[in-house]
C-alpha cells in the first residue's frame, strides 16, 4: 500500500493501495472487496501499540472511497507522541520475548526459513509558496513533525534554535545568495550553505561526495533538521541522491528555481547522477519532505531556460491534456514574455503538475513500465548525452525531449495516429515556445542506440508512448529503423527550413519570440543552402 498526498495550490491527488483508473486502463484491476492494510495494521500496529507508540489496535480498513481510506489510515498510523514521552522505563516500551509478530510468525523456528514483509508509506506535499526569501515567509523554517513516520513537515517552525544545511546551485547563489543569507541571519538560523556547479557535465558522484563531506562536518541532526535544496533539475537530483544516501535517508525540502524543475524534476521521487557517459544511470527513489514552488525565481531565467522547461509542459499536453494543449496554443508567447508570471502561466503550470502527479503517484517506483510520462524519452537520453560529448552547442534536457517529441510526432503521423493538421499544430506550439526540433548529433545510429537502451530498461519491450490525437496516447512496441529514418528525414528538413527563415530574421522565427537555439555556425553553413533551394 502506498499512501501519498501531493498538493499544489488548490489541486490535490491521493492514492491508497487500491488501483486508480489510469492504472486499471493499463491492465491492472483491484480485487473486489480487497482489504487495504497499512504497514501499521495487523501485526505492525499491534507491535507499536504494545510499545506505547500508537493508539489502540484497529481493524484492517475496507476501502469504500479513497478519501475515507486515507483518513482511516492516517488516524491509525498517527504516532502517540505523549506515550513516547514516558521514556525508556515505561511498561509499554521494549517488551522482551519472542511474540511471533512478523510476516512468518514463528514458523522459522521450526523450518529455518524466515519471511519478512514491510511496506513503505509515502507522504509529501507540493505547494506554491511565493516569495520564499521574504523575511515574513517562514516556510524554510519548518522542520520535522516529531516522531512522524513517514517524516512529515511541521505546520509551523519549531521554538528551539534552528539549523539548516542548504545545497544551492552556484548560479542561483550568485543571484539570491545575499538575500538567502540575510533571511537565515534574520531568523537566527545556524546555516551552512554549499554552492555547487550543478550542470549536466558535472552531474556525477563527485558532487555527491562533496555534499556528504560537508554534511558530516556540519553534524546534521536528520531527525530535526531537513536539508534544503535550491536550484534546477540537476541540483535537485544531486541533492536528493546525497540526502537519500547520507544516514540512509535524510529528509529533504526541494525548492525548484527553473520551469523544468518546477513541473518535472522536483515533484517526483527519483534521484540520479550520470555514470559512464549514460544519463541518470545511478540513482534511487527518495520522496522529498516537501516541495515549495516559488514562481518569482523564474523572473531571472533567460528565454532559453524558460523554453526548455516548457517542453515538459508540452509533453503532458500532447499525451494527456487537450485543454492544456489549447492553452499553450493561445498563450505560449505570453509564458516566455512574462517569465511565467501571468495568471495563464499559473493555470498552465498547475495543469501540468496535476497531470504529472496523476501519472506518478500510483506508480512511484515504476513497477509498471508503460508510463505516459516517458513521452519524449525514447531517444532523448542518448541525444542529450551525445550532444554533451560533442564539440557543438550542448542541449538542455527539455530541448532533447522536444527533439524526441518532434520525431515521435512524425512517427505517429506516419502510422496514422494523428492527422496532418494535428501534426501542424504540435510543431506550431514548439515553434512558438522557441524549442529546437533537431540537432546534428541525431544520426540514425544515435537514435537507434537510444531506442535500444530504452527498450533494455523497459524489460525488452519498447513501450514508447505515441500521440493518438491531441491529449491521448497509445503505446507501441515495434518501431523499426526504416520508419525512424523517414521521420528523422522529415524533421531535419523542417529544421533546415526554419534555419533558413531564421537566417533572414536575425535568428528569430516568425510566430516565435525566442531565437532559434542552439544553432551552431557549422550547422547553419551545412544545411542553409539545401533549405533555400527547397
Amino acid at each position: 500500500m502506498v499512501l501519498q498526498t501531493a498538493q499544489f495550490g488548490r489541486v490535490s491527488t491521493t492514492s491508497v493501495g487500491g488501483v486508480p483508473q489510469n492504472m486499471q486502463a493499463r491492465g491492472y484491476a483491484p480485487r473486489a472487496g480487497a482489504l487495504v492494510q497499512s504497514p501499521f495494521h495487523s501485526n505492525g500496529i499491534h507491535r507499536l501499540q504494545r510499545r506505547g507508540l500508537c493508539a489502540a489496535r484497529q481493524a484492517p480498513v475496507l476501502v469504500t472511497s479513497q478519501a475515507t481510506a486515507i483518513d482511516q489510515i492516517a488516524t491509525a498510523e498517527a504516532p502517540a507522541t505523549s506515550s513516547m514521552a514516558a521514556g525508556p522505563n515505561s511498561d509499554n516500551v521494549c517488551m522482551s520475548g519472542l511474540n511471533g509478530l512478523s510476516a512468518g510468525g514463528v514458523e522459522g523456528l521450526d523450518s529455518g526459513c524466515f519471511h519478512v514483509a514491510a511496506q513503505q508509506p509515502v507522504l509529501y506535499t507540493v505547494q506554491e509558496s511565493l516569495n520564499l526569501l521574504s523575511l515574513d515567509n517562514k516556510s524554510l523554517l519548518r522542520g520535522l513533525l516529531p516522531d512522524s513516520f513517514p517524516a512529515r513537515l511541521a505546520a509551523e517552525p519549531g521554538s528551539e534554535k534552528q539549523r539548516r544545511f542548504i545545497i544551492i546551485d552556484e548560479n542561483v547563489f550568485e543571484t539570491y545568495g545575499p538575500q538567502l543569507e540575510q533571511y537565515m541571519q534574520y531568523h537566527g538560523v545556524e546555516c551552512e550553505i554549499l554552492a555547487l556547479p550543478t550542470c549536466e557535465p558535472n552531474k556525477s558522484f563527485n558532487l555527491i561526495f562533496q555534499v556528504a563531506e560537508r554534511l558530516e562536518a556540519f553534524k546534521l541532526n536528520r531527525r530535526k533538521e531537513p536539508i534544503i535544496a535550491i536550484g534546477g533539475g540537476v541540483c535537485l537530483d544531486v541533492a536528493g541522491l546525497a540526502a537519500n544516501l547520507y544516514r540512509r535517508n535524510t529528509p529533504l525540502i526541494k525548492i525548484p528555481t527553473t520551469v523544468m524543475a518546477a513541473v518535472d524534476a522536483s515533484i517526483g521521487i527519483k534521484t540520479a547522477v550520470n555514470f559512464h557517459g549514460r544519463k541518470n544511470k545511478m540513482g534511487t527513489y527518495c520522496a522529498p519532505l516537501a516541495v515549495f514552488i516559488d514562481k518569482t525565481f523564474l523572473k531571472t531565467l533567460g528565454d532559453r531556460h524558460l523554453s526548455n522547461g516548457s517542453a515538459e509542459i508540452l509533453k503532458m499536453a500532447c499525451i494527456k491534456d487537450r485543454e492544456l494543449f489549447e492553452l499553450l496554443e493561445k498563450h505560449s508567447a505570453e509564458l516566455i514574455q512574462t517569465k511565467f508570471q501571468s495568471p495563464h502561466a499559473s493555470t498552465i503550470m498547475r495543469r501540468s503538475i496535476q497531470g504529472m502527479l496523476e501519472e506518478l503517484e500510483y506508480n512511484l517506483w515504476e513497477h509498471i513500465l508503460s508510463r505516459l510520462v516517458d513521452y519524449g524519452h525514447a531517444f532523448s537520453p542518448e541525444i542529450e548525452m551525445a550532444a554533451l560529448q560533442g564539440d557543438e552547442a550542448l542541449l538542455l534536457h527539455g530541448e532533447a525531449v522536444n527533439i524526441d517529441m518532434a520525431l515521435t510526432t512524425q512517427l505517429a503521423y506516419q502510422r496514422g495516429y494523428i492527422s496532418a493538421e494535428e501534426r501542424r499544430r504540435v510543431f506550431g506550439v514548439m515553434r512558438q515556445l522557441g524549442l529546437a526540433i533537431w540537432h546534428e548529433v541525431c544520426t540514425t545510429e544515435v537514435l537507434m542506440q537510444g531506442l535500444e537502451d530504452t527498450t533494455r530498461q523497459r524489460d525488452g519491450i519498447q513501450r514508447v508512448p505515441f500521440m493518438k490525437g491531441i491529449g491521448e496516447a497509445v503505446f507501441v512496441n515495434d518501431i523499426a529503423r526504416e520508419e525512424v529514418e523517414l521521420a528523422a528525414q522529415y524533421v531535419s528538413q523542417l529544421h533546415a527550413e526554419q534555419l533558413a527563415e531564421a537566417a533572414h530574421n536575425n535568428g528569430y522565427l516568425a510566430n516565435s519570440i525566442t531565437p532559434l537555439e542552439p544553432v551552431p555556425q557549422s550547422v547553419k553553413q551545412f544545411i542553409r543552402e539545401p533549405a533555400m533551394a527547397h
